[in-house]
């Protein structure tokens, strides 16, 4: 014979008819682990403080009290002063339809009237379990979230800098986080857009709500609706589940957007659609939700320019920046480098459990001569090396590793971030074809276009 289902579950049944007691404990111990049950309400404070029930069958009326109901209001407002998670039902041989509603108003989850019938008492007390374990589930997240913001020892944790250009970014910080207002972030890749966000998120009336991080340039047009709107169960292939989407998820909290440059046409119309009507509708599905998120959103990309070009829509931009912050490279804000390199140095030696204390001067000004075009996670990276592969109590030049096309270009004056993604484009198209002395096939193949697409750009700059 197959062996029965692992039981779970704990059962509590508060009541003053003992020959009930009995006979729900019998019934309900068939499906779940643990039924416990009491005749005196007196005892709910240490049965709790002594164990976590998933779900509580109180009754509304003991001798003191037979048809009010009462008894019942006062002890479930004492048990969910216990434990605010707790999952009640409460039942009744007196009931009608105000008492349920008033019931459900003060914390119930649900409404039995004795005698019941087995089934319908199974039911009620299923979907109670499912509604104890949710509560638990958002209980695990928001104290996850409370814990990464617990270390915080500064106002803008990780946000370092001294500089008049970072005063200025913390001094929007300051005035913006406490509104709902929605934050644009502006900035080259590197220079910490979601750190910025995470700070906004920190100081706002929703520190204590979740924040979801959304990489929108690694999201794929076929999936983006279900990515970020959800989707039911058989909407598509792989549906095999009803699943939230990630503005669902940042509900109540806050939603950041990464690489909201790249979307395509059609894509900004459908989160135009969803920013507007403040709701959204799975995919598979024609019921929408509503949603309460705060936005930020962020961009290495020229933005006024795409919208220029048609490539963004104004109106979408518009409802996304009712501020704007804009972070500095920092090649134009070297003197932060200092803070930087001894904030990440003490994160790495503690983490690879190293004993070093400094940077040298040497290193300090190879640092300092140094362009960073990949900002500062390209700093962090590279403290992060060194540490590693330092072997002395003091980091020196050699310990750090830095990228030979962008010392070529220090040295030359010459740097890829002074330009546009295009104007690079535009130079390269024109070495290459240079190259191959002007053979579209030739130049089309070592740029790993089509002969079209290439003839497309050349139309384009005028080559």
């Amino acid at each position: 014979m197959p062996e029965d289902k692992i039981k779970t579950g704990k059962i509590l049944i508060v009541d003053d008819n003992e020959d009930l007691l009995k006979a729900a404990r019998i019934f309900l111990k068939r499906n779940f682990k643990q039924v416990d049950i009491e005749k005196t309400p007196e005892s709910i404070p240490v049965l709790l403080k002594n164990e976590n029930y998933d779900v509580i069958l109180l009754d509304m009326n003991f001798t003191k009290d037979v048809s009010s109901g009462h008894e019942g209001f006062l002890w479930l407002e004492k048990i969910l002063e216990i434990d605010p998670s707790a999952v009640v039902i409460l039942i009744t041989a007196y009931g009608d339809v105000q008492m349920a509603v008033k019931a459900i108003k003060e914390g119930a989850m649900d409404f039995i009237l004795k005698p019941w019938e087995n089934e319908r008492l199974l039911a009620t007390v299923n979907s109670a379990m499912q509604l104890r374990k949710s509560k638990l589930e958002v209980n695990e997240l928001k104290d996850k979230q409370k814990q990464i913001t617990s270390d915080i020892d500064h106002k803008f944790q990780d946000v370092i800098g001294s500089s008049s250009s970072m005063q200025r970014v913390f001094q929007t910080i300051d005035r913006v986080a406490s509104t709902d207002a929605n934050v644009l972030i502006l900035g080259e890749n590197g220079t910490g857009k979601e750190v910025i966000a995470r700070a906004i998120h920190r100081n706002s009336n929703r520190k204590d709500e979740i924040f979801i991080s959304v990489d929108l340039g690694a999201i794929s047009e076929t999936l983006f609706e279900s990515e970020l709107f959800g989707h039911v169960k058989g909407a598509f292939t792989d549906a095999k589940d009803d699943r939230p989407g990630r503005f669902e998820v940042a509900s109540g909290g806050t939603l950041f957007l990464d690489e909201i440059g790249n979307l395509s046409l059609p894509l900004q119309a459908k989160l135009l659609s969803a920013l507007q009507n403040r709701s959204v509708t799975r995919v598979g599905s024609n019921k929408s939700k509503q949603i309460d998120i705060r936005l930020i959103c962020a961009t290495n990309l020229p933005i006024y320019d795409l919208v220029q070009k048609n490539e963004f829509r104004q109106d979408l931009l518009y409802r996304i920046n009712t501020i704007e912050v804009e972070l500095p490279p920092l090649r134009d804000r070297k003197e932060d480098i200092d803070l930087l390199v001894q904030h990440f140095l003490q994160i790495y030696t503690r983490k690879y459990n190293k004993n070093i204390l400094s940077v040298s001067e040497a290193a300090r000004k190879k640092m300092m001569n140094y362009s960073w075009p990949g900002n500062v996670r390209e700093l962090q990276h590279a403290i992060e090396r060194a540490v590693i592969m330092g072997s002395g109590h003091i980091l020196n030049p050699e310990d750090f590793f830095f990228s030979p096309a962008a010392q070529e270009k220090d040295r030359s004056g010459v740097h890829l971030e002074d330009f546009h993604l295009e104007e690079v484009e535009k130079i390269l198209i024109r070495k290459v074809l240079q190259k191959f002395n002007g053979n579209i096939t030739q130049a089309a193949n070592e740029l790993g276009l089509t002969r079209s697409s290439l003839y497309r750009r050349l139309e384009k700059y005028g080559l």
